[in-house]
């Protein structure tokens, strides 16, 4: 089994990454982290393979918990999952030596395909490891395990619907603690209110929202949506 430590300064996003990681075959979560003096400590045990690190962390930017790790001697494996997307921060990322960089909002798949990119890199370098060569072609196969293929598009989604911003809004509901109305959901997402109203729509359509009607006192009453648990 690969060992994670899940990194997130948010507990919520932290918990929904940890079972994201729990469903990829060969990996198990062994620890979770809001802060970088937590993850450094989680490091420090020994008993980590991979970290799954954010950018935003309150006492330290993930970035510098890498290069700190490095420093001290930690070759623990980094892939950067985070909101951070400009180039300074992604080539850095790349400089401290982070196998993969994942922008949020993302998918289950995309999150798999990297972490199986990264179990195949593994084998990888057991398998030439245990031989002893370090030829070119080798050395290939090693760097060729972390390639990963675009994860395909989900099927059923209307022309001019995408499965990140889906994800986005599923991931929105299902955290609240009540049904919320589509200003409520654009306001939490950063869309627009008739984005969030189409979205809505065809996931309450799909069965995977179930439509409420809260009436006020005077004019229509407002929609409300709440989450369908599989």
């Amino acid at each position: 089994m690969i060992d994670v430590l899940v990194v997130d300064d948010d507990f919520r996003v932290a918990e929904i990454n940890a079972k994201y990681v729990g469903k990829v075959p060969g990996f198990r979560v062994t620890a979770r982290a809001h802060s970088a003096a937590q993850a450094l400590a989680a490091v420090e045990r020994g008993t980590v393979d991979l970290v799954l690190l954010d950018h935003y962390l309150p006492d330290q930017t993930g970035l510098d918990l890498v290069h700190r790790m490095r420093e001290q001697g930690h070759g623990t494996d980094v892939i950067m999952i985070t909101a951070a997307s400009d180039v300074t921060t992604v080539q850095r990322a790349m400089r401290l030596g982070a196998l993969h960089y994942l922008v949020k909002p993302f998918t289950f798949a995309a999150l798999r395909a990297r972490l199986d990119s990264y179990a195949a890199l593994r084998r990888t370098v057991d398998r030439v490891g245990g031989r002893g060569l370090t030829g070119q072609e080798q050395v290939d196969r090693i760097f060729g395990a972390l390639r990963t293929s675009p994860a395909p598009s989900a099927p059923g989604l209307p022309s001019g619907h995408s499965e990140p911003t889906t994800d986005l809004i599923c991931g929105v509901l299902h955290r609240a603690d009540q049904p919320l109305s589509a200003h409520e959901v654009a306001a939490r997402t950063g869309l627009s209110r008739s984005t969030a109203q189409r979205y809505l729509r065809h996931l309450e359509q799909a069965g995977r929202l179930r439509l409420s009607l809260k009436y006020g006192d005077t004019g229509r009453p407002e929609h409300r949506y709440a989450w369908v648990a599989p």
